[in-house]
C-alpha cells in the first residue's frame, strides 16, 4: 500500500516516464521539457514540451474499501483508501506541425505502456509504494463540453489535450484500527466478598 505522497509521486513518475522515452529515441532534434503543472502555470506555458495537469481525484468506485495490511508491529490498520487521479496530457509547441508530431508520440507512448510499476513510481519519492504495486493508465473520458468546462477556467488559451486516468492508488492509513494495543496477558484476580 502506498503513502500519502502517491498522488504527487504518480503524477511525477508519469511525466519522468515520457522523459526518459523521449531521451532515449526522440522523433527529432527538438528540446522538450516535461512537467507537473498547477492552474497558476498556465499563465506562461512551456515553449516545446507536454505538461501534465490534474484536474480531478476521486475515491473508485471499483474497489471501495479494500483490506489493509498490518502495521509495522503486527497491529490492524484501517481500511485503505483507493484513488483515481483524472489528468490531462497537453503537447506544447510554438508550430502545429511539431505540437501534432509530439502528440502523436505521447499517445502511442502512452498506450505502449499502461503499467507503471513500483520502480517507476517510487524514482521521484522514494519508498512510497510497495515492491509489489503498480498503477494502470487508461484513456479517460470527457465529453467536449466538459473538456472546454476545464479550458475555461484555466488562465490559457484552448490547447490540445488528452484525458487519462489512473487507477487504482491504494492509500495505507497510518492509524491503527484499535487505539490499545490487543491483550497479551491476562491476569485474574480472586478475593473473598466481605460479608455485612
Amino acid at each position: 500500500m502506498a503513502t500519502y505522497r502517491a498522488i504527487g509521486a504518480t503524477c511525477e513518475a508519469i511525466a519522468q516516464l515520457l522523459q526518459q522515452l523521449w531521451q532515449r529515441n526522440p522523433p527529432d532534434e527538438s528540446h522538450l521539457q516535461f512537467a507537473v503543472y498547477r492552474t497558476a502555470d498556465f499563465d506562461q506555458p512551456m515553449d516545446v514540451g507536454i505538461s501534465l495537469f490534474l484536474y480531478r481525484v476521486t475515491v473508485s468506485n471499483i474497489q471501495r474499501t479494500p483490506p489493509a495490511k498490518p502495521g509495522p508491529q503486527g497491529y490492524p490498520r484501517r481500511s485503505q483508501l483507493p484513488l483515481e487521479l483524472h489528468f490531462l496530457l497537453i503537447p506544447w509547441a510554438k508550430q502545429s506541425s511539431l505540437e501534432q508530431v509530439i502528440l502523436g508520440w505521447m499517445l502511442r507512448t502512452m498506450e505502449d505502456y499502461p503499467i507503471l510499476p513500483s520502480g517507476l513510481l517510487n524514482m521521484a519519492m522514494p519508498d512510497v509504494f510497495d515492491a509489489d504495486e503498480t498503477v494502470e493508465i487508461v484513456s479517460g473520458q470527457l465529453s467536449n463540453e466538459e473538456m472546454f468546462r476545464i479550458w475555461n477556467v484555466l488562465p490559457s488559451k484552448y490547447q490540445i489535450s488528452i484525458p487519462y486516468t489512473a487507477r487504482i492508488l491504494r492509500i495505507a492509513s497510518e492509524t491503527p484500527l484499535y487505539e490499545n494495543p490487543p491483550v497479551q496477558i491476562r491476569e485474574l484476580v480472586f478475593d473473598r466478598l466481605k460479608e455485612q
